[in-house]
């Protein structure tokens, strides 16, 4: 079994390895198809990450099993409760203009099976979703394409995943849906398809000087100066989440948990280290789930020209995921 042996949080998360279980895992939701095979090495979307990622559960056994579900490619209907029409369509049929896909940052990169996978993400958000919405607690080993707007996308984001399963989760009944983001890049394409919707609150806690470079208003914003550390960031999480979550009393949170606030992240600017990330997780996870409210992480954004590393860094979520799942024993609880 490969351990982080120097990490404090690796240390936690190697007491609810496979051989120590005995409840039921936290599901998780994940596709082979998330990464596209042909993608450029030298792309600064590492495409591989999604892989390696699940490479890395799977070494330690947190990949296997029946909490292990794949998402079923959606209707262009489910992506159109957000996306405007044509714009799907456009995508999806290699029909887009060559300046949308520059400011998505994919230029000549189009493909079936770029749409393949990109539909793929978003229907795994919203399977997580579903998911905890029924056991408390769900991760998709893909999503947070927050940057995505209503009738373009932007910043590698093509269909916003967390977008679309709020809007999911207010179908199925939900009344109020918080998007809990701590990507290190504001969530502007989210803010934006919910500036009108005041049943979805958009809280977001970035880097300041970082893109997008034009913010768009979300409900509450912390914006960081550069170099913020751990112990900044997570007074301040502390800080400004319980009061969010009091105020809106949300009936569901979908967590952007973001990698790239990391000091080695290469296009973050903020110091937090692997053992602030898990603390940062553990802390929203928790605090969520204390107050009955049901919770759906995504990956959100990191980037690293090491795949092993990166895929490694981005499982952080699911190993705090799996830590409060078991420390709260999660799975004897009723979430319907």
């Amino acid at each position: 079994m490969t351990t982080f042996v120097s990490s404090k949080w690796a240390r936690v998360a190697e007491k609810v390895t496979v051989s120590k279980m005995t409840r039921p895992r936290s599901p998780l939701v994940y596709s082979p198809e998330y990464s596209v095979q042909s993608w450029p090495r030298e792309h600064r979307f590492v495409m591989s990450k999604f892989h390696d990622l699940a490479e890395s559960l799977r070494e330690d056994g947190y990949l296997t099993g029946p909490h292990v579900h794949v998402p079923e490619y959606p209707s262009e209907s489910l992506i159109e409760r957000v996306h405007d029409p044509g714009y799907v369509r456009a995508f999806n049929n290699g029909t887009l203009d060559d300046k949308n896909l520059r400011e998505i940052g994919f230029r000549g990169l189009w493909s079936p099976e770029l749409v393949r996978r990109t539909n793929l993400e978003v229907a795994g958000t919203v399977l997580a979703a579903e998911l905890a919405l029924e056991r408390g607690l769900a991760c998709n080993l893909g999503g947070g394409t927050h940057h995505a707007h209503r009738d373009r996308g932007s910043g590698f984001t093509i269909f916003n995943d967390l977008a679309v399963a709020a809007v999911a989760l207010l179908d199925k009944g939900v009344d109020r849906v918080l998007i809990c983001d701590l990507d290190v890049h504001q969530g502007d394409g989210t803010a934006s398809i919910f500036e009108e919707r005041p049943e979805v609150c958009t809280f977001s806690m970035h880097c300041q000087s970082n893109f997008p470079f034009r913010k768009i208003q979300s409900t509450l914003d912390i914006g960081l100066e550069d170099g913020v550390g751990d112990e900044e960031y997570l007074r301040i999480l502390k800080d400004q989440l319980p009061f969010v979550l009091k105020a809106f009393q949300p009936e569901f949170v979908l967590y952007d948990a973001g990698v790239d606030p990391h000091v080695d992240d290469e296009l973050g600017k903020l110091n937090l280290t692997d053992d602030g990330l898990f603390a940062r997780d553990v802390f929203v996870i928790t605090e969520c789930l204390s107050r009955g409210m049901p919770v759906a992480g995504v990956i959100g954004g990191g980037y690293h020209r090491d795949r092993r590393v990166l895929g490694r860094r981005h499982s952080i979520l699911h190993r705090a995921a799996e830590a409060v799942w078991e420390q709260q024993s999660i799975a004897s609880k009723s979430w319907a």
